[in-house]
């Protein structure tokens, strides 16, 4: 690279060409050895850090303007007295509206250093003024645990996103508030956790497991092979537990659900899990990129390896959602393709399969008759986000002081804001016939008002209420009881 840069006849972006160099190296290897260029791993380290430094804001260009969709509660914004609907024009002299500005742009005039202060001119359409506010830079927790709430008297939910450096903190924090609230049943939500931190995955499991169980075993390339256990006393060692996962569940979330179901703690609840059960250390570069590179890998306490085959290249690797789909797999518990030949026994002896993912104890298929399933995951996209905030700043003070029953019921006391949805849908070039899933859109788009007007806890208690998993499950410990 040095030689390049000095002789080469034309300048060239040498960064460019190490990117494309070790991306070639690594994907010889597996598909989760990677690197990760250096504007890349700074986003990289905040999300795994659970906190970044900021004026605390959720935010996105409506039109022209940086919109704020809700500050983050405690945040500097927050306690500076910014609120939901606040147009940003200007971050000290530097104007932020009319200019369409790309998101590390707005960024980089939004955060900076701890303890900086920034002045901030601000547009209230609410009150048609504008303003001026000083704030001070600050650190912002990125929570790792979504929710923890009561699902009914006696079972707490908690919703884990992924496995960051503060989530043992996180998670442990709402176990106890959940107990203390009459939690004697557990439902532990990994959908969609794409892992994370290994060790706060078993800090974790080791809150279920007696001392001395194991949790995971790992093997490196010198056949070394380091077994992790649990220690002393957890917190919930007795009450019942479930654990949520499906197709976007890996690593770390693997990690917790199957010591789970091969100790016969729990019960797994779902569909089969992504399949990674590789291990990755990660090497800094000099120029602040990194280089994360497999160095070992990992099986479950009773022996098996859930990593699924790469053999095939990384984008066949990754699109195998599209292959669980068409073969049904989603669908039905007996298209599960396991393999007879990687059989293993849990501590009771049931028999559990190796080879590709955790296998659930209990299957749910998607959501919706086979076809509609992109109605849910679009209902819980930044799509519906943008629609009810959109809603909001046209009528917000019509929903000033409203309960949460209030809020609903005016959402759904008509089409109103299902016809709006559907326009909003079509404006950007989504023609969708949801006629027949006209319920399920308008218990999204209540659930969303919830979020922006009130809180999470409200939005999920709402979404919990339709949701095929937890009903099974909260089915279940009312049959036990």
């Amino acid at each position: 690279m040095d030689f390049i840069e000095s002789e080469y006849v034309d300048d060239v972006n040498t960064d460019s060409i190490v990117d494309l160099t070790v991306n070639s190296i690594l994907e010889k290897l597996d598909p989760h050895s990677v690197y990760i260029s250096q504007s890349e791993m700074e986003r990289v380290n905040q999300s795994m850090e659970g906190k970044f430094v900021g004026i605390g804001v959720n935010f996105y260009m409506y039109k022209d303007s940086v919109a704020i969709i809700k500050p983050i509660p405690g945040g500097p914004s927050d306690k500076a007295g910014l609120k939901a609907g606040d147009r940003l024009l200007y971050a000290n002299n530097y104007k932020l509206f009319g200019r369409k500005l790309p998101a590390d742009t707005l960024f980089t005039k939004l955060k900076g250093e701890d303890g900086t202060s920034l002045t901030l001119t601000v547009f209230r359409k609410s009150e048609n003024k504008k303003f001026k506010v000083n704030l001070t830079r600050a650190e912002v927790p990125i929570k790792s645990v979504d929710v923890a709430l009561m699902a009914n008297k006696t079972t707490g939910y908690i919703k884990i996103n992924r496995f960051a450096e503060t989530t043992y903190d996180e998670f442990h924090a709402a176990l106890l508030s959940l107990k203390k609230q009459g939690a004697g049943t557990l439902i532990i939500d990994l959908r969609d956790n794409g892992g994370g931190y290994l060790e706060k995955a078993v800090e974790i499991a080791d809150e279920f497991l007696k001392d001395g169980q194991l949790i995971l075993k790992t093997k490196n390339k010198k056949k070394r092979v380091d077994e992790t256990r649990a220690t002393g006393e957890g917190s919930f060692e007795t009450g019942r537990l479930y654990v949520l996962i499906n197709e976007n569940s890996a690593s770390a979330s693997e990690i917790l659900a199957g010591a789970i179901q091969d100790n016969d703690r729990g019960t797994i609840v779902g569909r089969r899990s992504f399949g990674k059960g590789l291990v990755q250390r990660e090497m800094k570069l000099g120029d602040g990129s990194a280089v994360r590179l497999t160095v070992a890998r990992y099986y479950t306490p009773s022996g098996r390896s859930i990593q699924r085959s790469y053999a095939e290249g990384g984008e066949a690797y990754y699109n195998d959602f599209q292959k669980r789909y068409l073969n049904g797999e989603l669908y039905a518990a007996d298209s599960i393709k396991v393999a007879d030949t990687l059989k293993f026994k849990t501590v009771k002896g049931r028999t559990v399969y190796g080879g590709g993912g955790i296998v659930p104890d209990v299957f749910v298929p998607l959501e919706g008759k086979h076809g509609d399933e992109s109605v849910t995951g679009m209902m819980q996209s930044g799509m519906s986000g943008y629609f009810v905030f959109e809603q909001l700043d046209k009528e917000r003070a019509a929903f000033k002081g409203l309960t949460a029953d209030a809020i609903v019921q005016k959402v759904n006391e008509s089409d109103k804001y299902f016809n709006a949805f559907i326009k909003y849908m079509l404006t950007n070039g989504f023609d969708l016939k949801l006629e027949k899933q006209k319920t399920i859109v308008k218990h999204f788009i209540a659930a969303e008002f919830l979020r922006q007007l009130l809180n999470e806890k409200q939005y999920y208690e709402m979404v919990l209420k339709q949701d095929n998993m937890v009903k099974v499950v909260l089915s279940k410990s009312e049959v036990k009881r």
